[in-house]
Order: structure tokens, then C-alpha cells, then sequence
């Protein structure tokens, strides 16, 4: 593999992305030489890497890191993998560094000039930015002897790796037979042999252990619940009706029908004379006979929603209809028919059939709704300072819930029997409140848990009443449950046995009668729809001779699979999008095997040792 791919700029280019990390610029910092004194986290030949630079590096990648965590646990970051893996980064780092600096390589000043005066991020207008480089330099924190330095030994590195590959090509047959084979396409029938046709009752095993379970009480703080026990009187009431008139006032609206003949904004001229006759014409017998208003809307308009109810739109105020239509409305008598009105929907013969003055809604109209405002208000303003005080009162008082629910007027509810790890009801349905009430604290001393959010404006607290660890269940208890599971065992070798009884019988040219599925392309790109023995079974399989057979064992039975048709890969014209971006992975994959074969060389030459005592440390320098 080595040999196939020496020399292939583009492999040498795919190792630059796979082994070096981003340049200086990006935020990460050269770690050539050592970096501080003090303890050693690994050894790299006769060279040091020192906790303080480890921590350094450790501290960048979890600033790269820490805005894609989203909601998730920023423990995360402390990770012993993330840890080793930007240990490893910094192992690999110094391996190129000794293998560099004993081929005496070099970048000259007009290399690092030119380097840097082509980064797009430090150019304006497609020019190099003097102002740009200095801010970039400064919001580094670095000096500009320091960034250069930085980048002429990235490029001194990235010159050792490419001088392993200079001019020669990648092997294009073997990337072509890689191709074809990942492009293959099998015409795939399948027939599944289930384990229960050997059984005659539900294959269906249970856990043998029952988990931790526990009986709680619990009490809940909700707004809703202060809103409940909130009191408002009428003279509060009356007092914000009357400082608050603009919030009753009902303004004006209007009831009418249309009739609406649709026309297009880009209708042809023939379009819209057609459309002008037809409502001039609807709008001549409207005017002529008012009260058939309704029959002409049922008969003409084309306005489904109004048309089957006569035309009628309902009452409607101001800003509810299209603005050429609401000027009319709002413009006419009641019982007025209107000229014909144009609209963005076409044209409208429109009959006003009610108007309903602006009028301040009654007191008693408002009463309760005024009432339910100024409660909501009032529990919202008491509920912070209340759950301030709830949550100091369970956590004050940990060996009753007594005392929060006298104070604040709660009921003291009780659960049934809850499964750690399982499903809990009701409010108790929290993560944190269950892993709360399974703690180790709350079962063995019975103390109330923290008040728990459950929702917004919902606390629960919660306390322990019974509890029993996991336990074994008696024998006589799953007996029938074990001589299913035995039973389902025992079935699916018989399912695997004449499943490998049909497959050879097919293999021999036998006819056997099985209820095969309609056939299905299957390529070996499809790795992550099919599990990796159904593909390894199926382009195994001896297609010489079509039809050919395949099976493999599954959890329901055993499965066979009749291929009908290989179709190789053929390009025409030029490989397709799909096939050049696998000729891309293809090179990635052997990028990766180089890069591997070669950094392991580097191990050899330059012994790794890790000092995890201090790997695993959390101490600061």
C-alpha cells in the first residue's frame, strides 16, 4: 500500500489535513520545545511534553469544543478521551518535529511572506491586509515574531511530509477495482424464517431481576396553584376596569356577502373583460333584486369558502380584509349593494348586511375575565419569592414534607411503587427529580429532595416512604417465563437449521417454494441501512451461476437472500458526482493507512512513553 500511493500529491495532501493541526492563526499554539517546567505528561524520543504545555493545549481544544456542546453534560470536556486524544494530537505533533528537524529543512523569508500574504482571512479586496494581520496578531495575544515563527514551522513540517511524496501517480487500477466493487449493484430477494413458526406462544423473554423500586411522597408548587388560592375583590376589579377603558372598547365592525368573480394580477386583457362582464352583469341583477343577494353568491361567486352560506363573510373590524374591500365596507349603508371592487383576488359585488357600532364592553360582561388577569398577575409577582421560600423549607426541615405544605397551603400526594429506569408518572416524570429520590442520601435517611423544576412554574419536592433494592425474582415466579425464553432459544436453532437446509438444497439447483420478497438493489455503500453480515453474506455469495443464494442467522430466524442480477459498475463518459467523491474517500482511506504505517515508523524511530499518573491529574500549573 505504501508503494501504490508514494509520490501522489494527492495523498500528500490529504495526510497534511489528517496529521497537522491548524496553523497558528486558527488559535493553536506551536508546540515545539517545552513549554514551562515542571512535570512531564509524556517522553517523545529525548523530547519532553510538559503538563503546562499538555494544559495548554487541552484548554484550546475545549474553547473549540465548548460552543457545540449545546445542552449537553460540559463534563464532557473533561473527558479521560478527550484528554488522551489531544494528548496523542501533541505526541504526533513533536514525532513531526524530530523528523523535520533531522532533515535540516528550511523555509526562507520570501516562503513565510508569500504564505502568509495568501491567507484569505488576512486579505481586503483580495490583497493582503497589513491592518488585518495586526488584529489578528493582537487578538491572539502573540507577538509578531512569535506568529511567524509559528507559521514557518508548520510550513517546515508540512515540507517533511510532502517530501515523502513528490511527482508520481496514485494506482488507478486498484482505486478502479475499489470503485467497482463499491458500486456494484446486486438485485437482492430476500425471505425471512422466523423463529416463532417453531413455536406455538409468545416469544417474548422478560428480565429475570427486578430493579430498585421505592413508594414516595411528594408535594407541588405550581403558579397555577397560587393562582387558585389568590383572592381579588370587587372593589380591585371595578378599579382596573375603570383605569384601564381602552382595554373594553369593542370597535366598530361590519357583517356583508360578496360575490367574487377571481381574476389574476398578470390576467390577459380577454381574461379581465370577461371577468368585468360577468360581475358587471351579477352585480345588475344584485342591484335590481337585493334580496336574492344570497342566490346570486350561491350561483356566481367562486369564493369556496363563502360562497355556499349566500356569500357571507361574518362580522369583521378594520385591518381583517384586503384594503380595497375594507374601504368599501366601511364606506356603505347597510343594505347598500357596492359598485364592483377590485382586490387582489379579483373582482367583488358586495352587500353590506349589518354594522355594529364602537361600544365599551359592560362590567359584568368583563368581570370575570379582569378577576383571572389580576390573579395570574398577582400569583406570578409571589411566585419567585414563594419558591425561594418552598425550596428553603425542604431542604431546612429534610425529615418531613409537613412543614412546606402547612406553610404554603400544599397537599402531601403519594406514588405507587417506581422502578429506577423506568417511565414514572405525573409530575414525577423529571430525570433529575427521579435520580434525586433514587439517591443514596434520600433512601437510606429519608430526606425530603431539593425542590425540582418539573416544568416552568412547577416545583416538586419529594421523599422517600419505601424502598426495595434489586432483587432476584423466585424461581417459581419465572419459571414460565425462563421455559418461554428456553423455548425461543431452542426455535431459533431449528429456524437456523432449516434455513441452512433450504440454502443448501438452493445451492444444488433444488426447487424449494419459500414467499420471497419483490427484488431490491443492494451495493455495498449501504452499510449503514444493512447490517455487515447481511452485505458480507450477499457479495460473497458465488454469483457465477444466477440465481445465487445466500443466508445468515437473525434475531427472528434466519434469513435467505436469492440474488437475481449483478450489475458492475461502468462509467460513461466520466465517472458521476457520486463515484468521483468516492474516488475521493478511496484516497482518504489510503491517506489514513499511510499516514498511520508512517507515523508508527516515527514511534520506532523516537520511542513514545505517557506518563498517565500525571495524564490523568487535574492540576493546574
Amino acid at each position: 500500500m505504501f508503494d501504490s500511493v508514494r509520490n501522489n500529491k494527492k495523498i500528500v495532501q490529504i495526510i497534511l489535513a489528517l496529521i497537522i493541526l491548524p496553523f497558528a492563526f486558527w488559535g493553536v499554539e506551536s508546540y515545539i520545545g517545552n513549554m514551562g517546567g515542571g512535570k512531564d505528561v509524556a517522553s517523545v524520543g529525548d523530547s519532553k511534553i510538559s503538563l503546562a504545555e499538555f494544559q495548554e493545549a487541552l484548554r484550546e481544544q475545549q474553547d473549540r469544543l465548548r460552543p457545540t456542546l449545546g445542552g449537553r453534560d460540559p463534563a464532557l470536556l473533561e473527558s479521560p478521551e478527550l484528554r488522551r486524544a489531544v494528548l496523542d494530537n501533541l505526541v504526533q505533533r513533536r514525532l513531526l518535529d524530530l523528523h523535520a528537524g533531522g532533515m535540516k529543512l528550511a523555509v526562507s523569508n520570501e516562503q513565510l511572506v508569500g504564505f502568509i500574504a495568501s491567507v484569505p482571512q488576512l486579505q481586503e479586496d483580495g490583497k493582503f491586509s497589513p491592518q488585518r494581520y495586526e488584529q489578528l496578531i493582537a487578538a491572539q495575544g502573540k507577538s509578531k515574531s512569535r506568529f511567524e515563527y509559528e507559521v514557518r514551522h508548520d510550513m517546515t513540517i508540512q515540507q517533511a511530509i510532502a517530501a515523502i511524496g513528490n511527482a508520481s501517480l496514485a494506482g488507478r487500477t486498484t482505486a478502479d477495482r475499489w470503485l467497482a466493487a463499491q458500486l456494484e449493484e446486486r438485485e437482492v430477494s430476500d425471505v425471512v424464517l422466523r423463529a416463532d413458526a417453531f413455536v406455538y406462544y409468545e416469544a417474548n423473554t422478560k428480565k429475570f431481576e427486578l430493579p430498585e423500586q421505592l413508594r414516595a411522597e411528594f408535594v407541588i408548587l405550581s403558579r397555577d396553584r397560587l393562582i387558585e388560592q389568590t383572592a381579588v375583590s370587587d372593589e380591585e376589579v371595578k378599579a382596573w376596569y375603570a383605569g384601564h377603558p381602552e382595554r373594553y372598547k369593542q370597535p366598530e365592525e361590519r357583517r356583508a356577502s360578496h360575490v367574487l368573480i377571481a381574476v389574476g394580477a398578470k390576467a390577459s386583457d380577454d381574461e379581465l373583460k370577461a371577468a368585468e362582464a360577468k360581475a358587471d352583469d351579477v352585480l345588475a341583477q344584485a342591484k335590481k333584486s337585493p334580496g336574492d343577494f344570497a342566490r346570486l353568491a350561491k350561483q356566481y361567486s367562486q369564493d369556496p369558502g363563502s360562497a355556499p352560506k349566500g356569500g357571507d363573510l361574518e362580522w369583521f373590524g378594520r385591518g381583517a380584509m384586503v384594503k380595497a374591500f375594507e374601504d368599501a365596507a366601511f364606506s356603505m349603508k347597510e343594505g347598500q349593494v357596492s359598485d364592483v371592487v377590485r382586490s387582489d383576488f379579483g373582482l367583488h359585488v358586495i352587500k353590506l348586511t349589518g354594522i355594529r357600532a364602537e361600544r365599551s364592553r359592560p362590567l359584568e360582561e368583563v368581570r370575570a375575565e379582569i378577576a383571572a388577569e389580576l390573579k395570574a398577575a398577582t400569583a406570578a409577582g409571589k411566585y419567585a419569592e414563594i419558591a425561594e421560600g418552598f425550596s428553603n423549607t425542604v431542604y431546612e426541615q429534610p425529615d418531613s414534607l409537613a412543614p412546606a405544605a402547612e406553610k404554603y397551603k400544599l397537599t402531601i400526594q403519594k406514588s405507587d411503587w417506581l422502578r429506577k429506569g423506568a417511565a414514572a408518572p405525573g409530575p414525577l416524570a423529571n430525570d433529575k427529580l427521579m435520580a434525586a429520590l433514587f439517591s443514596d442520601d434520600a433512601i437510606k435517611n429519608k430526606r425530603n429532595t431539593e425542590a425540582v423544576e418539573v416544568a416552568p412554574n412547577v416545583l416538586v419536592s419529594a421523599r422517600v416512604l419505601e424502598y426495595k433494592p434489586a432483587a432476584q425474582q423466585p424461581l417459581e415466579t419465572v419459571e414460565p417465563t425462563i421455559a418461554r425464553f428456553l423455548a425461543h432459544q431452542e426455535a431459533a436453532k431449528l429456524a437456523a437449521q432449516d434455513g441452512e437446509q433450504k440454502l443448501a438444497r438452493l445451492n444444488k439447483g433444488e426447487k424449494v417454494e419459500l414467499g420471497w420478497s419483490k427484488p431490491h438493489a443492494v451495493t455495498r455503500g449501504m452499510a449503514g441501512e444493512l447490517p455487515p453480515d447481511v452485505l458480507r453474506a450477499i457479495f460473497t455469495a458465488d454469483t457465477a451461476k444466477l440465481p445465487a443464494y445466500a443466508g445468515v442467522p437473525g434475531a427472528g430466524g434466519y434469513v435467505l437472500f436469492r440474488i437475481s442480477q449483478v450489475k458492475p459498475y461502468a462509467a460513461e463518459g466520466g465517472d458521476p458526482p457520486q463515484a468521483r467523491a468516492m474516488r475521493g474517500e478511496y484516497a482518504r482511506l489510503v491517506a489514513e493507512e499511510e499516514m498511520a504505517g508512517w507515523i508508527a515508523s516515527l514511534r520506532t524511530k523516537y520511542p513514545v512513553e505517557i506518563n498517565q499518573t500525571v495524564l490523568d491529574s487535574k492540576e493546574e500549573r
